[in-house]
């Protein structure tokens, strides 16, 4: 799916960073007062697009024709150059060193040079874009690097869609208070190199998000363990046929249902 035309108000305003009040901690924020976009005619304004590009990466696409790409890499990249791109620290297959020079925003989960991990919380053209800190496995060991990874929220179109990276622990009160509603949750389900099985699934009945969609998967077996285990919990399981998909807020299925786009 392609968008189109950005406007030159969205253009100027990329990663303006976003007021701050406790009024607007949570999902969705604040929109009054927000410049209107020019709207896509593939996209209504209403909508936004998801495309699974694979392993950890989903192109989202909205009505202002803002383009992003999450946990942007050197190894899965979308083929059009994204306008904002999300990373996290986990692997090589999750961060880039060498970011194509065309993307105008990039926002790290973790703290490169150490320190307090970063808070992001930015409006590029009419998304959203900010964060939730959490722990990560230090790779080769058993310590852990607080605050060294982050799940991602993007907001558009009155949607709250959370990346939760690669997860490495349950949520506390306070993560599930800092995120919010979340509408469509993308979740790694590897059940190894992230959160076990078991924990994925208590993650994912606190959030309680109306669309679920898998990734880290690394092939067909692991994505079938997780659609089994997303039936036993009684939610709606779903294949769609293509790795592109337009949501809106009235699109939401009535419950929880999983949805697994072609990808790996």
């Amino acid at each position: 799916m392609r968008t189109i035309l950005l406007s030159l108000a969205l253009m100027a305003g990329l990663a303006a960073p976003h007021p701050a009040s406790a009024a607007e901690e949570g999902c969705p924020g604040l929109v009054a007062g927000r410049a209107l976009p020019i709207v896509p005619a593939s996209l209504a304004r209403s909508e936004v697009g998801l495309t699974y590009v694979g392993h950890a990466t989903f192109l989202i696409e909205t009505a202002g024709g803002i383009r992003l790409a999450t946990d942007y890499n050197d190894y899965v990249r979308p083929s059009v150059v994204p306008d904002a791109a999300t990373m996290n620290r986990a692997h090589s297959t999750h961060f880039s060193n060498a970011p194509d020079p065309g993307i105008r925003t990039i926002l790290r989960g973790w703290n490169p040079s150490g320190g307090e991990a970063p808070r992001h919380d930015v409006q590029v053209g009419d998304l959203r874009i900010r964060n939730v800190v959490t722990n990560i496995r230090q790779w080769g060991g058993d310590s852990t690097i607080m605050g060294g990874n982050s799940i991602f929220v993007f907001e558009a179109a009155d949607l709250c869609i959370a990346h939760l990276g690669h997860l490495h622990h349950t949520l506390t009160p306070e993560h599930l208070k800092q995120l919010g509603r979340i509408d469509v949750v993308l979740v790694p389900v590897d059940g190894s190199y992230t959160l076990d099985m078991d924990g994925m699934m208590e993650v994912l009945a606190a959030l309680n998000a109306r669309l679920m969609i898998p990734m880290h998967f690394f092939g067909q077996a692991t994505l079938d363990r997780f659609l089994d285990r997303a039936r036993d919990q009684g939610w709606e399981v779903g294949r769609s046929e293509t790795p592109s998909i337009t949501v809106s807020r009235e699109s939401l299925p009535g419950r929880p249902k999983v949805l697994a786009l072609p990808g790996r």
